[in-house]
């Protein structure tokens, strides 16, 4: 019988670093003008980063006026070197081969392609021809949750290894600037930012974070508040400020049940991978479910350190947890997005 699906490898791949502070004096300062300038300046300064990543780095090149099309030829180019950079690590992480990999799950919604990141790369890695393969877009920043909970089925159904791999390259889709105050704009060229990260996820008495229990719940009465278009200028963010609002209304219940399925309560998790959408949401999530002062500090170290990745960023928070002198027993990474949708899984050291 085949044991529980372990994350036995995790890896991380970043294009350049930017400064925040560097960002706002060098591009966005001028990017934005009027009233929109100081409105645009107190979100940059309030927005919890203090370094990004970027692959079009504003301070170097300019692509809001950019086609669709240009942006999705960029994509490729960049995002296959560093999906492979975050794959190999996690491979070598978790002490195995590309050609070991039984299921290849891929999540990206900045970029589409066809043949896609999947095959690409199963390519260029030596991953087996009969590897099985699937694509995760446009869930946004939850979308390593599902990805993870697919990967766990197929390695319990199948008892072969999975690998899972986020990569997203939101500064492809830096927005043109506007005659009109946009502060969701604003919010999402102060936030977002480049990353890859790759999971492996084993059969059986392998060392790592067990896969407990992937669970999810969506509210579709406020399916509005968070979108991401296919325009012709890239892809674009719409962001509601009732975001927050809506999270409170249901993370404490969600989190509370999927804890009592195991027997479990709050107090018992000792490691919190809670997404950083903004420094609003880990507040509210920190007073919602109650926690101790502290909980959050991976959280919000990776939101200061990284920007928000999108879906990269809770493989982002658990690597963090996971190098800690004492890592965590229990954590539970959360994550947020278009559904409104709450995606959790349950993690156990083993």
């Amino acid at each position: 019988m085949v044991g529980m699906p372990v994350v036995a490898g995790l890896g991380i791949a970043m294009p350049a670093q930017a400064h925040q502070d560097d960002l706002w004096r060098g591009f966005f300062a001028e990017h934005y003008s009027g009233t929109t300038r100081a409105l645009a300046q107190r979100i940059f300064a309030n927005a919890g980063v203090r370094t990004r990543h970027a692959v079009a780095n504003p301070l170097v090149e300019d692509v809001s006026g950019w086609p669709t099309e240009r942006r999705m030829h960029r994509y490729l180019v960049e995002a296959l070197p560093l999906g492979k950079e975050a794959v190999d690590r996690a491979l070598t992480d978790a002490g195995i081969s590309a050609a070991d990999i039984g299921l290849f799950a891929v999540c990206s919604c900045t970029g589409y392609v066809t043949p896609g990141l999947d095959i690409l790369l199963a390519r260029d890695m030596g991953m087996a021809a009969d590897t099985q393969r699937l694509f995760v877009g446009h869930m946004g920043c939850y979308a390593a949750m599902p990805g993870l909970g697919a990967a766990a089925d197929f390695v319990t159904a199948r008892g072969r290894p999975a690998l899972l791999l986020c990569a997203e390259l939101t500064s492809l889709h830096l927005q043109p600037a506007s005659a009109r105050v946009d502060t969701q704009q604003i919010v999402a060229h102060a936030l977002f930012s480049d990353a890859a990260a790759a999971a492996v996820v084993l059969p059986g008495n392998a060392r790592g974070y067990a896969v407990r229990e992937v669970a999810s719940v969506t509210d579709t009465s406020t399916a509005d508040h968070m979108t991401w278009d296919v325009t012709d200028l890239g892809f674009r963010m719409g962001l509601s400020p009732r975001v927050p609002q809506v999270l409170a209304q249901h993370v404490r219940r969600f989190i509370d049940e999927l804890l009592a399925r195991h027997g479990l309560v709050l107090s018992d998790v000792d490691g919190w991978a809670v997404h950083p959408g903004g420094p609003r949401i880990l507040t509210v999530v920190e007073r919602e479910l109650a926690l101790p002062p502290g909980a959050l500090d991976a959280s919000r170290e990776t939101l200061a350190a990284y920007g928000n990745c999108s879906s990269p960023t809770v493989l982002l928070i658990l690597e963090a947890l996971r190098q800690r002198p004492e890592p965590p027993r229990w954590v539970i990474t959360l994550a947020f997005g278009p559904g409104l949708t709450l995606y959790a899984s349950l993690l156990e050291r083993v």
